[in-house]
């Protein structure tokens, strides 16, 4: 029923390492996270009673399930968007038009394909659950309940992925409105409370966002509601209705799929008349139509602000943001009664997007260049590596410049409302300089992650041939540095007991200098790019630990002097050992020489 390229991935998945080192790097995250659950509430000192493995049982699985529903959403939309963005980057995408396959078997194809690793990695965590459910405090339900939600959760978010790829010509834009419009929608389920102002009950209401939004599906395995025994509870509903926007989307990809590709531009075929024309006037032949433009004393600057490089109406990406941006910024700043973590609330899903688009437009900067095989003809011009590094580097702080400012004037709002630093109860005066001194740390911090960000996408796309790799690397690391921070920092407030869980934690920097490592080094490490993969995990380690923690006994965090120059001169040093090379080491960079054959 979904033809041959579905059948392909089948028959291949299996074939390649990469198939199998996610999963055990999967499991074994997996494992590790268990383990500092363990220690968070029981321990190692005393033996565990039967209501201890029951509270474990149920905080692991909460933990793990919320853990894999992030990881889902995410890792589905980018999956299904690289599949079919690499093909048309690839020009090879009509060529499957022009095939007798029919459009269901192109639309399901790429959709049940690019989900088949998603779908076997949560079939693999199964057996992990069924565990704790022998702990206790689980039921054989919430197991069924839990894997319907995470299942149609990667569904639905895998056809509106494959829906926008196929919509869009330029794998950036597909990218970003993806990832926008998921925010988006999980922000218009939840602004369904306003219709409590016209009279709606407030518990209808409940229930409605239950059976449209994934994580509050999930609340409800999670923390079944005692009062109410529904008919068919909320994951079952939630399920059918991720079903049905599924079938819509992909059917109106079906349907569409030859309205929008190729590009929805027309093509213009020469009449007998101008062709005879043309080979009577040589000069004609070979002049370009249209009027002349001056071209700038940098030529890959000149393309990346004055042409198309990342497809038509790129103002619809903006716009999306624009609006995903004004409902944080409403409800950080407004809709938000509890002072505590309240500038984090808005700062840091707005930092966290910004980054994610950043590095979208940095990575595809390039992978674009290469699949169009322009890539390859720049580099035998007379270019000079500056040139073209530095070229790409402005061009996509001028395309970007959208995305830079908002994190930068939130974190100013933020300290003239006072919201950055707590002073001691004993000077109250010092708010304001505390608050300006952690701003400039801030502005700071952030615009060194923009720029190590930004170079990333840079330095991953030049030393990976794969197009899809590079995305999802580079994707991937910036998502992996937030919601891991994120992550530790949940583990670390559970019970305010960070020695207990330093042998875990210790488990989760290794695996994430390993990470770190081979996104930057790969088949071309370097002394520098190692020491980059060693200090950033532990500078941003340091630097949860260092506020969270920061004068034990009181609710105050340490001098922010001290985490800014860690983190700052971490990533400020991996920044500076990928883009030397870049600039130096051009050849070597890419791959056309070695330093075994120089």
């Amino acid at each position: 029923m979904l033809g041959p390229i579905f059948d392909r991935e089948w028959l291949t998945l299996p074939r390649r390492t990469r198939h199998y080192l996610m999963r055990s790097v999967f499991l074994g995250g997996m494992w590790v996270l268990l383990l500092t659950i363990w220690q968070t509430t029981v321990g190692w000192e005393v033996g565990a009673t039967l209501g201890d493995n029951a509270r474990f049982g149920m905080l692991a699985f909460q933990v793990l399930t919320v853990v894999q529903l992030l990881l889902v959403l995410f890792f589905a939309s980018l999956s299904a968007v690289s599949a079919v963005a690499q093909e048309k980057d690839r020009r090879t995408f009509i060529l499957l038009l022009i095939t007798d396959l029919r459009d269901h078997e192109i639309v399901l194809g790429k959709l049940m394909g690019s989900l088949l690793q998603i779908g076997i990695l949560i079939a693999g965590s199964l057996p992990m659950w069924a565990l704790l459910m022998l702990l206790g405090g689980i039921a054989p339900d919430q197991l069924v309940q839990a894997l319907i939600v995470l299942l149609m959760s990667a569904f639905a978010a895998g056809s509106l992925a494959n829906l926008v790829a196929l919509w869009r010509e330029r794998t950036f834009q597909s990218l970003a409105l993806t990832g926008l419009f998921l925010i988006l929608y999980l922000f218009i389920v939840h602004s369904l409370t306003l219709l409590t102002l016209w009279g709606v009950d407030a518990r209808q209401i409940a229930t409605l966002q239950s059976w449209l939004q994934p994580f509050l599906a999930l609340h409800q395995v999670l923390d079944p509601p005692l009062d109410v025994v529904p008919f068919l509870p909320a994951p079952y509903v939630f399920g059918m209705v991720m079903l049905v926007f599924s079938v819509l989307l992909n059917w109106l990809g079906m349907v569409k799929l030859r309205v929008w590709n190729p590009s929805g531009e027309p093509i213009m075929q020469r009449d007998s008349e101008a062709k005879a024309q043309e080979v009577v006037d040589r000069a004609k032949a070979h002049a370009a139509p249209g009027a002349v433009r001056d071209v700038w004393e940098n030529p890959i600057l000149w393309r990346e602000i004055r042409t198309r490089a990342y497809g038509r109406r790129p103002l619809l990406v903006k716009i999306a943001y624009f609006a995903v941006l004004a409902l944080v910024c409403y409800y950080a700043l407004s809709a938000t009664e509890r002072r505590d973590w309240m500038a984090a609330q808005g700062l840091v899903p707005v930092g966290i997007l910004s980054l994610l688009l950043i590095s979208a437009q940095s990575v595809t900067s390039v992978t674009s260049e290469r699949d169009i095989g322009a890539l390859d003809l720049l580099l035998v011009t007379d270019l000079s590596p500056r040139e073209f590094i530095f070229g790409k580097v402005w061009g996509i702080l001028y395309n970007t410049k959208e995305y830079l400012l908002p994190p930068l004037i939130l974190a100013g709002v933020y300290a003239y409302r006072g919201m950055l630093a707590t002073p001691p109860r004993n000077h109250p005066e010092l708010l304001h300089s505390q608050n300006i001194e952690a701003f400039a740390f801030i502005l700071l911090g952030i615009l060194v992650l923009m720029a190590f960000t930004l170079v990333l996408g840079i330095h991953v796309a030049l030393r990976t041939e794969s197009s899809r790799l590079a995305i999802l690397h580079t994707l991937g690391t910036v998502f992996f540095l937030s919601i891991g921070t994120l992550v530790c920092i949940y583990l670390i407030l559970i019970n305010g007991t960070f020695e207990y869980q330093w042998l875990s934690f210790a488990a989760f920097l290794f695996t994430g200098v390993g990470g770190l490592w081979w996104v930057l080094s790969g088949d071309k490490p370097s002394t520098a790019l190692t020491m980059a993969a060693w200090v950033c995990p532990l500078a941003v380690f340091y630097t949860i630990t260092n506020v969270l923690i920061g004068k034990p006994g009181q609710l105050e965090s340490s001098d922010p002097l001290i985490p800014f120059i860690v983190t700052g001169g971490a990533f400020g040093f991996a920044l500076v050992a990928m883009l030397v090379p870049m600039v130096s080491e051009f050849d070597m960079t890419i791959g056309r020489t070695s330093a075994v054959g120089d």
